[in-house]
This record gives structure tokens, C-alpha cells and sequence, in this order.
């Protein structure tokens, strides 16, 4: 499926490999926010594992998709034209730096490792994920859906 007009094509291949990655540190932030509020509430040390495991995940997959989301900006001229650009790319990185500072926060032992500090990192983190997403879709949307130019 795919079309050609004046240089531009629509295909699915066409999907920058970074947006395959962007969603699984926003679920991991997300859930490390929502395990750090159960864990407040119960004080069960579980989930606090929970929290740090999933912040390590996030920030891993999460500095992947950065390297990756990088690496297309530089060398894929559809990429650069439809998406985002360098504000996104500076936008995750500063969740990455956060989350990097809430996993600190996170390595200390029992309660003073999520509340208040770890708490407040997370639901922070969680605030950025989310804008970072809507400048994403705000920046995507102003182009057509599954419009790219060749590279």
C-alpha cells in the first residue's frame, strides 16, 4: 500500500523504530507512580521493589528510545519532517533525568524510600511523561496521519 505523489509516500514502514519504544518507559513511569502510591498506603516492601524495578526498566528502554529516537533525527529526513523533532528529544531526556534521580531516591531502604521524596519524583515524572506525549500528538497531528517524505 503504498502511494506515490510529489515525493511523498504512506506506509506503515514508513513509522519511526523509536515509536516502538516510547510507550514502555511512559508505562513503567506510570505504574512506578501507581505502585509508590499503594506502597504509601500499605507499607508492604513489595511494592517498593516493585517501583524500582520498574524505574530501572523504564529508564533502560527509555535510554534506548532516546539513542534510537536521536540516531533517526540525524539520519532520516522523514523523520525530522513529520515528527516532533529536538523539543521531544529534550523532553525525554529531562523524564529520563528525573526518573534517573527518583531511582536514587528509590535505592534507600523501607519508608523513607518513597515517602515523600520518591513519591513526589514519581508523580513528577509522571507529569512530564504526559507532557511529553501531548507535545508529541500536537506536533504529529499537524501533519496528515501516515504522511512521510522519502529519506
Amino acid at each position: 500500500m503504498v502511494s506515490e505523489t510529489a515525493g511523498v509516500r504512506t506506509t506503515p514502514l514508513a513509522q519511526p523504530i523509536a515509536n516502538l519504544l516510547v510507550p514502555f518507559p511512559a508505562v513503567c513511569f506510570t505504574l512506578t507512580l501507581a505502585s509508590d502510591i499503594v506502597y504509601w498506603q500499605t507499607a508492604n516492601l513489595m511494592w517498593q521493589n516493585f517501583s524500582a524495578w520498574l524505574l530501572f526498566v523504564g529508564e533502560v528502554i527509555g535510554g534506548l528510545a532516546l539513542i534510537v529516537g536521536v540516531i533517526e533525527l540525524l539520519t532520516r529526513r522523514s523523520v525530522r519532517l513529520a515528527g516532533p523533532g529536538w523539543g521531544y528529544v529534550v523532553l525525554g531526556l529531562i523524564v529520563l533525568v528525573v526518573a534517573f534521580f527518583n531511582s536514587l531516591v528509590h535505592a534507600g531502604d523501607g519508608w523513607t524510600a518513597v515517602v515523600p521524596w520518591g513519591l513526589v519524583l514519581s508523580a513528577i515524572t509522571f507529569l512530564l511523561v504526559l507532557v511529553t506525549a501531548a507535545v508529541g500528538r500536537a506536533a504529529t497531528g499537524r501533519r496528515l496521519a501516515g504522511v512521510y517524505y522519502h529519506d
